[in-house]
């Protein structure tokens, strides 16, 4: 038995015309494809959704390129894996060399998917060098807090007068979790 090949298309705009990747998918012997009219930075794609939904075990989804599923290495990896982990094979028409219908395709993609986790590797590497590096200078990344000296004031008279953390946060115009870090900061420096 072979399995269903299930394509998936998708372009930038409506503007586009998808026909060069309808045609390669129907010459691939797809059976059914799903194509998208939007950016592929976007999450808002419905016919990906639907595509999704509609995989099944020991189908192949088949695309034209890589990049109209996923815009990075990272991304592309975290998909193709999760469609394995549900008995979806994937394949690139345009790169061959990705399909894991194959045992060359799919070392191929775990050395892909290797280099991919390498590289997020490295860049956290980096990232946290240059933050200790801040820190050490006296710089602390990270974004400024919204809880300001007045309202961390405010939020610590609101709680001692037993208001719920949710109407503190409300009233402050901040985040839940803002009220509460700023409240077991307290809590903490209390109890050593």
């Amino acid at each position: 038995m072979t399995a269903n090949l299930i394509g998936y298309a998708r372009v930038s705009t409506a503007e586009q015309n998808p026909e060069l990747q309808h045609d390669a998918l129907e010459r691939a012997g797809v059976i059914k494809a799903f194509t998208d009219y939007a950016s592929g930075s976007t999450q808002d794609r419905p016919a990906w959704q639907q595509c999704l939904e509609f995989l099944q075990p020991g189908n192949v989804l088949v695309v034209w390129k890589l990049d109209r599923v996923g815009r990075s290495t990272a991304d592309l990896a975290r998909i193709v894996t999760e469609l394995g982990e549900r008995g979806v094979q994937f394949k690139s028409l345009t790169e061959s060399f990705i399909d894991t219908t194959t045992a060359d395709g799919r070392l191929i993609f775990h050395i892909f998917a290797a280099l991919s986790e390498h590289e997020r590797s490295r860049m956290l590497e980096r990232t946290r060098a240059g933050l200790d590096a801040a820190r050490a200078r006296g710089r602390v990344g990270g974004r400024p807090s919204t809880m300001t000296e007045a309202k961390i004031k405010a939020a610590r008279t609101m709680h001692a007068e037993k208001t719920p953390i949710v109407e503190i946060a409300q009233a402050l115009g901040v985040g839940r979790m803002s009220v509460s870090r700023v409240l077991a900061k307290d809590q903490a420096s209390r109890s050593v």
